[in-house]
């Protein structure tokens, strides 16, 4: 007697029109069975016609805590994919996301995190990815059945009886219209398509160019993009709500094109015969696609196979996480390019972190330090953030930073054309956390370095900040031109009219402009400087990486740190990459690296940074910032973390402690001590 092959449990989460379709594929597939429903509302008629055999539970949350569940199929409007996949990853449930995965590549990115945390799958459901048809063109692709390719054409678009403001796709707080909607289909085949051509598994664009209508509700009723690839192909791809387009893939070469329709449904949503044309000179070639099985089934068992085999991640030409990043980025820019940003995206309506939860305080992971003249302990790590540009996309890593204990935030006037200040000043207010914050400011920068800049930059700072005072004031730049004490003088008036709360001082100045101004200070009773933010790192600049910019990592500088007690903010403290695989002895293609970090001196430091990595278990970059947190004077390195996974790996530094002699010993001061534990 044989025994009945394991199968998936799933449950949908959200039983709207397109769960139907993905029940009926459950129902055709090999490797599942739909076992139960999470719904808002359990009575309501036809939720066990449409879904036969399932369980109907009260609720989503009633379906994430069902033991008999699985693996989940989330089909709630676009807004709420991210809190959903994320609450059931924590949940230890796998999940397959409809598309978009989530409303920008940083909520997928968010999604993905924590499946790899909880070890769990995570897809998007772009159901025509797993057809053989799909196959079958990336293999006439790849055998040049139409040359070399060199552009692709493809829409997907449909006309609604009329502005319905109160339907789905026309709802901002939704995230209605046509890009989030259909337009991730016609991107998805063109990167696709261009990645076959280069022998790829998919490509990415390098320009985005994009147009589109806004309608009544702010959403794009109809809308273009042209994408470039580093391949020389050229996309255009066009979506839309409002208006019916003609829906067909066209993959244009040099002896001929590539013709499909509504390639999205294949051979037909329950199985039929998919068409591929393939037109030349010398007349039409149709190749057909016979497939009885339906279109839905196809994902279901693809990811029934992933997570029976223990994989996170659909197997290609599925979308792999890279791939819905990359295709979420493309929408992204494509966004951006139309000034599309939703409500639902805005402060206001984002009260709650990406997972649906309040913000939490009081987190230990980073630890705090006293710093003189803070009113509140300080984080040891400060966070910088100068890529995020939506408050949507950087509160992610704003709220996880925070939620591990980090309370120091870098800002500069000149940081995103004063975007991050803005940003900072908005997620400080919705979060309502200014008073347990450490909010360091920068102004001054080259060209306008002048003692009567300071204040009118500090006014505008302040302004997108939605505060009335920093906690710690640097001056970005010096100019040796300017006498030091008219820089003190302004910087002393800030204080007394209580817009500097803390320390002052310079970041990128010389220990001999430092000793002039603090000298300066003492003699006329003014505060006086007491904090720096030059480059510190186990690496020494041995160049300026910009113009202007100090580094502080010479034994002359330790010695002047830790006889000051000097605090010191630490920029670029793990080397920009020298600690990582992007260097080497050998490795000469970076032209930065090359120019500001490579010396037998810094290899000789990296060599026993790898060694004790090794050692520990940990990565070179993680002692190269720890090393930055144990020196002997207030070191608070500032980091620069672009996603959660950048910032949980920042943060296993935090687990190694090093001693005086492990800091001699990697730094080349003692040659008797090697660190054994």
């Amino acid at each position: 007697m044989t025994s009945e092959p394991q199968k998936i449990r799933w449950g949908v989460l959200g039983p709207g029109t397109i769960a139907k379709a993905f029940a009926g594929g459950v129902a055709h597939s090999r490797t599942g069975t739909l076992v139960a429903i999470g719904a808002r509302n359990p009575g309501k008629s036809g939720l066990n016609e449409n879904f036969p055999g399932a369980r109907i539970l009260d609720g989503y949350e009633a379906l994430l805590t069902d033991p008999d569940v699985d693996a989940v199929y989330i089909s709630t409007p676009h807004p709420s994919h991210a809190e959903w996949a994320i609450r059931a990853a924590e949940a230890g449930k796998h999940v397959l996301c409809e598309k978009p995965m989530g409303l920008t590549a940083f909520e997928a990115d968010a999604m993905i995190h924590a499946a790899r945390r909880a070890g769990t799958f995570l897809g998007e459901a772009f159901m025509y990815r797993l057809h053989p048809q799909t196959a079958k063109l990336v293999d006439l692709v790849r055998s040049g059945a139409i040359g070399e390719v060199r552009m692709v054409k493809s829409s997907f678009g449909f006309a609604m009886p009329g502005f319905m403001p109160e339907h789905r796709l026309y709802a901002n707080d939704l995230a209605g219209g046509g890009i989030l909607d259909v337009g991730g289909y016609p991107v998805s085949m063109a990167r696709l398509i261009a990645g076959a051509a280069s022998g790829k598994l998919f490509a990415e664009p390098d320009k985005v160019a994009g147009a589109a209508h806004l309608g009544q509700s702010g959403v794009d009723e109809w809308a273009s993009a042209l994408l470039h690839f580093p391949n020389g192909i050229v996309a255009e791809v066009s979506c839309g709500i409002s208006l019916a387009q003609d829906n067909v893939l066209r993959i244009l070469g040099t002896k001929g094109r590539i013709e499909v329709a509504d390639f999205w449904y294949a051979s037909g949503r329950e199985g039929g015969t998919g068409e591929i044309r393939i037109i030349r000179s010398g007349g039409e070639e149709v190749v057909e696609v016979r497939e009885d099985r339906w279109l839905y089934a196809f994902e279901v068992d693809a990811a029934g196979e992933a997570i029976l085999a223990g994989k996170q991640e659909f197997a290609w030409p599925g979308m792999g996480w890279a791939d819905s990043l990359g295709n979420l980025r493309v929408l992204d820019k494509w966004r951006a390019a139309i000034g599309l940003e939703y409500e639902i995206e805005k402060p206001e309506k984002r009260v709650d972190t990406i997972s649906g939860r309040r913000l939490r305080s009081g987190g230990t992971i980073i630890a705090k330090r006293e710093i003189p003249g803070l009113p509140r302990p300080a984080s040891c790590l400060a966070l910088g953030f100068e890529d995020f540009r939506t408050f949507s996309s950087g509160m992610i890593l704003l709220d996880a930073y925070f939620e591990a204990g980090g309370n120091v935030f870098d800002t500069a006037f000149i940081y995103g054309s004063g975007y991050t200040e803005t940003l900072l000043g908005q997620w400080l207010k919705n979060r309502g956390v200014r008073e347990q914050a450490v909010v360091i400011g920068k102004g001054a920068h080259t060209p306008l370095c002048y003692p009567d800049v300071i204040g009118k930059q500090l006014t505008q700072s302040l302004d997108r900040l939605q505060t009335d005072h920093v906690d710690v004031y640097f001056m970005h730049r010096d100019d040796p031109d300017v006498p030091v004490d008219e820089f003190v003088d302004a910087m002393d008036r800030e204080v007394r009219a209580g817009r500097i709360r803390g320390p002052f001082g310079g970041s990128n100045w010389t220990r001999e402009r430092m000793d002039e101004a603090i000298a300066y200070a003492e003699r006329t009773g003014k505060q006086k400087p007491g904090a720096l933010s030059n480059n510190f790192s186990l690496a020494e600049m041995l160049v300026p990486i910009w113009p202007g910019c100090v580094t502080s990592s010479s034994d002359d500088w330790k010695a002047w740190l830790t006889a000051r007690q000097m605090p010191n903010f630490a920029w670029s403290s793990q080397g920009r990459g020298f600690f990582t695989g992007r260097a080497g002895r050998d490795q000469r293609d970076n032209e930065e690296l090359v120019r500001v970090w490579y010396s037998e001196k810094n290899f000789g430091r990296r060599d026993r940074a790898i060694e004790l990595a090794n050692r520990l278990g940990k990565s070179p970059i993680h002692v190269a910032l720890a090393y930055v947190l144990a020196q002997p004077f207030p070191s608070v390195p500032l980091i620069g973390p672009r996603t959660l996974d950048e910032l949980e790996d920042s943060l296993q530094a935090l687990d190694i402690a090093l001693s005086p002699d492990d800091i001699a010993w990697l730094d080349g001061g003692s040659d008797q001590h090697r660190r054994t534990g």
